[in-house]
């Protein structure tokens, strides 16, 4: 059963599909301040689309917004990294092992921040943390 808020969000989105790129940007002036600088009404519209919907029923919960931040499109390898997953490297004929963790990676009993920082700590060199610890995959270059 579709309830009274649904139905007033639904036709406001509906009415948003009859708008040309200037009254969407009226309608954003009017609920929001000054619009973004999109030239796209198909953008914009999503953007509002949201927006309004997002206000009636809620946004996304702290738990999806960090997943997006993490997996999101130019995130990482080691950002998409689930807790649990172990990494182990081998450097100078000794394992090392780092162990994914919500809140970073765990090695040597300490909990880092970064890839990079432990490479730094195994090596005693600047390293790429995803490189060393083989998450990129190299471009081939160009001859």
């Amino acid at each position: 059963m579709t309830s009274e808020r649904e139905t007033r969000i639904e036709a406001e989105v509906a009415h948003l599909l009859t708008l040309d790129l200037e009254g969407l940007r009226a309608v954003w002036r009017e609920r929001y301040g000054p619009p973004p600088k999109l030239r796209s009404p198909q953008l914009l519209r999503l953007n509002l689309a949201w927006r309004l919907q997002a206000e009636a029923f809620g946004g996304l919960d702290a738990e999806t917004k960090r997943r997006l931040r993490r997996g999101g499109a130019g995130a990482s390898a080691a950002d998409r990294l689930q807790p649990g997953v172990r990494l182990i490297r081998e450097w100078k004929g000794v394992p090392h092992e780092v162990v994914v963790e919500d809140g970073g990676f765990r090695y040597d009993g300490r909990l880092f921040k970064s890839l990079s920082v432990i490479a730094r700590e195994i090596s005693g060199t600047r390293w790429n943390g995803p490189r060393f610890f083989g998450l990129r995959v190299e471009k081939a270059r160009a001859a």
